[in-house]
């Protein structure tokens, strides 16, 4: 989902850019960012801290003892507190926010933070945020949409939280008319934003000239002062079986281009209460196992592919310049 929505609005904002301008198309973000060439670079990205207990202790495991590198925090869920503190007790790890504009689950739910006075368009008939992007997209106003934004990034520092980058939950900020102010509000505060705009290994496969496009958006985020990221894994695995899910894993890294590439993983440590929010569990619980997993970190090793963080790499944009 994440992945479409970028394609279908990207058009609309380079055209707002002054249209497509690649930069030495062969030139990786990697390498723009001080990595030697044909330097394979990882961030495995835990989604939804915050969402659940079962959720931030998947997290916490992920980050502690396995691989994964990056996380970002559901501000208006109702585990933020839990997963806020251990981000006080640990403060080197790199924690963005998951901007959340909707409510997908059907026994569980959150609202915005700004409340139904300040953005009726964000709020389904029950009071919370809409379940699927479409009723977003029908419903809200932008300014509504950067107001909860902004909210959300107000709230993260209220409670302690520095974020280290912006993304976005069920790519509800990719979407036009959204993204303009995604990328401005980013720009704007000099937050890493998730954008990519390299070669697109694999999130642009069919894309076509759309690549193009994809690539002039990177080069504005760039020249914004941000990170641009060469590639996108939004579903590393999907095989039935543990083993499968592991082969897949590291077959996506061996034959992963140079760059800069993010994997998003989705760990859960789910106790019995997490079937009750959604039948994920398993799924997620198998990628809190992969990034724990000493044949993975050991073939990452053996790949020689560098593991980093959204800090790093915006200590990296600011030394290089434009």
């Amino acid at each position: 989902m994440l992945l479409n929505a970028i394609m279908c609005t990207v058009s609309t904002l380079c055209l707002a850019s002054g249209g497509p301008t690649v930069v030495r198309e062969q030139m990786t973000y990697a390498e723009r960012l001080g990595w030697p060439m044909d330097t394979k670079v990882v961030i495995f990205h835990v989604d939804d801290a915050g969402m659940s207990y079962d959720s931030d202790q998947g997290v916490i495991q992920a980050l502690a003892g396995g691989v994964a590198t990056s996380t970002s925090v559901m501000m208006p869920c109702p585990w933020v507190p839990h997963m806020a503190a251990y981000l006080k007790d640990h403060p080197q790890v790199d924690a963005g926010l998951h901007l959340t504009l909707n409510s997908e689950w059907d026994n569980y739910r959150w609202g915005p933070l700004v409340g139904q006075p300040a953005a009726p368009g964000l709020i389904d008939p029950q009071g919370y945020l809409w379940q699927r992007v479409e009723d977003v997209l029908d419903h809200a106003t932008v300014e509504e949409f950067e107001r909860e934004i902004r909210a959300q990034i107000d709230k993260a520092r209220a409670v302690g939280i520095t974020p280290t980058h912006l993304d976005s939950h069920m790519g509800t900020c990719f979407y036009e008319p959204f993204i303009e102010s995604y990328v401005r509000v980013g720009i704007e505060k000099k937050i890493p934003i998730l954008m990519i705009g390299g070669h697109m290994q694999y999130a642009g496969p069919g894309v076509g000239k759309l690549k193009l496009l994809l690539t002039a958006l990177g080069e504005r985020v760039w020249r914004g002062g941000l990170p641009v990221l060469d590639d996108l894994v939004t579903q590393p695995t999907n095989a039935p079986d543990y083993e499968g899910r592991k082969q897949q894993l590291l077959e996506l890294l061996a034959g992963m281009k140079p760059g800069v590439t993010q994997i998003i993983v989705h760990c859960t440590a789910p106790t019995e209460v997490f079937a009750h929010i959604s039948g994920s569990g398993p799924a997620r619980a198998a990628e809190l196992r992969l990034m724990l997993d000493p044949e993975v970190r050991s073939f990452l090793q053996q790949q020689r592919i560098v593991l980093t963080t959204w800090r790093e790499l915006k200590q990296r944009r600011d030394r290089a310049g434009q």
